[in-house]
């Protein structure tokens, strides 16, 4: 009897020039560069939630696209976020996702389930760092640096 063993890749993009290996998140500004990078290989039509992960010295390790829906909603579920952060070994977590609209103002669905995630990290003992909302170039909303995790 054989067993299969579904594996997924992880990757990293970084800005150009700068080493992707331990890029350090301090901020939601180091947390929205890099996540402007990821993104540009992603529709801009559609949302896209995106898990970063980070060592217990806040640098990255890796990422994974969880979900990717419609243009003005993705459906996120824990379950396959802390699934894809205990896979990678997270001592730390960061989210990002984009609003296409431009508009990177959180939904009443966004802060709730920033909620949910973030006490679920609790239970597992990995930090949560920081949500990040990905609008227009140029604009996005970080729930840490606006008291909202």
């Amino acid at each position: 009897m054989g067993y299969r063993l579904k594996t997924f890749s992880v990757s990293f993009v970084s800005e150009p020039g700068q080493s992707p290996v331990g890029y350090p998140v301090r901020s939601a500004e180091d947390l929205e560069r890099v996540a402007r990078a990821i993104f540009a290989d992603l529709d801009a039509d559609k949302e896209h939630f995106v898990l970063l992960v980070m060592n217990n010295k806040n640098r990255i390790n890796g990422f994974k696209v969880i979900a990717t829906g419609s243009l003005t909603a993705t459906l996120v579920h824990p379950r396959e976020v802390y699934a894809a952060a205990l896979n990678l070994t997270a001592a730390a977590v960061a989210f990002v996702h984009n609003h296409p609209s431009g508009d990177p103002a959180p939904s009443q669905e966004d802060i709730e389930i920033t909620r949910r995630l973030k006490e679920i990290g609790d239970i597992f003992g990995i930090r949560v760092l920081d949500h990040v909302i990905l609008g227009e170039p140029g604009r996005y909303f970080g729930f840490s640096t606006r008291g909202l995790l």
